[in-house]
């Protein structure tokens, strides 16, 4: 790099650390917040104070993400069913090659891990990878929302509610168990109830994984000196991850266990009753 370039850009650096400087004189009024750090932590885990008015009912900011979320990817479904996939040719273009990246994704993950049985596992992880990855990254939208209180929010990911979380964990249990019976009997049941833990550690790792990047964002937000720029970084890249990790974690386990648990028992051959009692009477003998 040319001297002339190197004191270019020291010169728009530090123009940028002043306007940050004056952004932030600017903006800090001095005046208090209506929550201190810790009911917004709080909130941000339990959502007992934010409340949002939906038809009359009071319910976490999450239901609405949840709802919201899922009529896009209704809308979105449909609009591809009309106009996009009927045009699907034999030299895929752009959005026909991202559609089946993206489908073939899922479906090579069932057809790897559950080689057996893997139709309906195939059109269920897709079906929970997709509303995951795009519900994680609704929040990226900064969606306002006006609590029960007057004030206004940021929609978050729908699991960043526990419920949510938990309702995912237990939703893809009860896949897996559906799996075992399918293929086992009674049997599969034995078989997937023996994983009594795994509800519990698909839901928490879910809204744990969401929740901490939630906590951070906050924390970030929270504090006027560092609402500039960082919040931006550390939002995008948190949500970013936690909608890959969290899809691929969840439709992993979910495909690992389905196939474990679906897989058919070899009988054991039954032994000729005449032939043991000859062996018998030779041992005797």
């Amino acid at each position: 790099m040319s001297k002339k370039k190197r004191t270019t850009t020291l010169i728009i650096a530090g123009l940028v650390c002043v306007l940050l400087v004056i952004g932030i004189i600017l903006t800090n009024t001095g005046e208090p917040k209506p929550e201190t750090v810790k009911e917004v932590m709080k909130d941000a885990v339990v959502h007992d104070s934010n409340k949002i008015n939906f038809f009359g009912m009071e319910v976490n900011p999450s239901v609405v993400s949840a709802y919201a979320v899922t009529c896009m990817i209704l809308v979105f479904a449909l609009i591809l069913r009309i106009f996009v996939i009927p045009k699907f040719k034999k030299i895929p273009g752009k959005m026909q090659t991202l559609l089946e990246m993206w489908v073939g994704f899922f479906d090579n993950l069932a057809k790897t891990n559950s080689p057996h049985l893997n139709r309906f596992l195939g059109a269920y992880v897709f079906t929970a990878g997709t509303y995951v990855c795009l519900g994680t990254l609704f929040e990226l939208l900064g969606l306002q929302a006006v609590t029960t209180k007057g004030h206004s929010i940021a929609l978050p990911a729908p699991h960043a509610d526990i419920n949510a979380a938990i309702q995912m964990g237990v939703l893809s249990f009860f896949i897996i168990l559906t799996g075992g019976i399918t293929a086992n009997k009674l049997k599969g049941v034995g078989l997937t109830l023996k994983e009594f833990s795994l509800p519990i550690s698909m839901s928490f790792r879910l809204f744990g994984a969401l929740l901490s990047g939630a906590l951070v964002t906050e924390l970030v937000y929270y504090y006027i000196t560092l609402s500039f720029v960082l919040p931006v970084i550390v939002g995008v890249l948190f949500t970013l991850i936690h909608a890959l990790v969290q899809t691929y974690v969840l439709t992993m386990l979910t495909s690992v266990f389905y196939g474990e648990v679906s897989e058919k028992s070899e009988k054991k051959p039954k032994k000729d009753k005449k032939s043991k009692k000859d062996n018998n009477a030779a041992v005797a003998a």
